[in-house]
């Protein structure tokens, strides 16, 4: 007899929210800055940010800033969607993505100024989440 994995938690899919909200800011042509500063519960503004200082603007620090708060504010967002530090979050859950991409710049954020614990923990929890950073980086 086969059925689900009692020791495994269920998905987390974070509801649509504050991300959605700075999805309508950049809809309707603001920047990830407008985004973060209409919605700074958005996990999706502060990703953006962090990924445009790491490509565009060459500023790991700034990354890292960006990227720890949109981190933080998913981490947020999951407990309160009943997440407890583990299972998977899929990253074709459009809510979820933001977290995803948050966690993904500040591995990269923390790799670039050589915060070596940091950035494996961080790439570390994107597998328990179920996913990869390829596929967080295709989402960009």
């Amino acid at each position: 007899m086969t059925g689900p994995n009692l020791l495994e938690p269920e998905p987390t899919r974070l509801p649509e929210g504050p991300d959605a909200d700075a999805r309508a800011v950049l809809d309707r042509g603001g920047d990830p800055r407008d985004a973060a500063r209409e919605v700074p519960t958005s996990s999706l503004a502060w990703a953006l940010l962090a990924e445009r200082a790491l490509a565009d603007e060459g500023d790991p620090v700034a990354a890292y800033a960006y990227a720890r708060t949109g981190y933080h504010r998913g981490l947020d967002a999951l407990r309160r969607a009943g997440w407890r530090g583990r299972g998977p979050v899929p990253a074709d859950h459009e809510p979820n993505q933001g977290f995803l991409r948050a966690l993904l710049a500040l591995a990269e954020a923390a790799d670039a100024i050589d915060e070596e614990d940091e950035a494996d923990r961080c790439a570390q929890l994107l597998v328990d989440s179920g996913t990869s950073p390829e596929e967080i980086s295709a989402l960009r």
